[in-house]
């Protein structure tokens, strides 16, 4: 069975040593993925916005791997503050409302202090 490694760019990547995404067979495995503006090189203020990047970098790293948005079966979300979760539903539910994968919510710290909001997701196509 082949394995493909997905590559976001992110400095981290070869830093830490992972992946952004790892497609094995008819699974792909996306990994946490922070609201980080990879085009300007920046991180949003607003919570609604950094999950609006980290979805969009999610959507890349499946589509790279031969998957969409609609193969998503679980997300994760890690939340720096538990008020996040207000702001951030709507943006969620714009791309998950039909989809509805198994989900899960924490309320955690995070590496950096701008950093409010990481997501990771697993995608099944088979």
């Amino acid at each position: 069975m082949t394995r493909t490694l997905i590559s976001s760019g992110s400095p981290f990547e070869t830093t830490v040593g992972y992946s952004r995404a790892v497609v094995q067979g008819d699974w792909c495995f996306v990994a946490g993925t922070t609201g980080y503006d990879y085009a300007m090189m920046t991180m949003p203020e607003a919570v609604e916005d950094q999950t609006a990047n980290a979805l969009a970098t999610i959507a890349r790293a499946l589509a790279e791997g031969g998957f969409a948005m609609a193969d998503v079966v679980r997300a994760t979300y890690y939340i720096a503050d538990a008020a996040y979760w207000s702001p951030i539903g709507p943006v969620l539910g714009a791309v998950f409302a039909d989809i509805r994968p198994a989900a899960t919510c924490l309320v955690t710290g995070l590496v950096t202090p701008e950093m409010k909001i990481e997501i990771e997701v697993t995608a099944y196509k088979g």
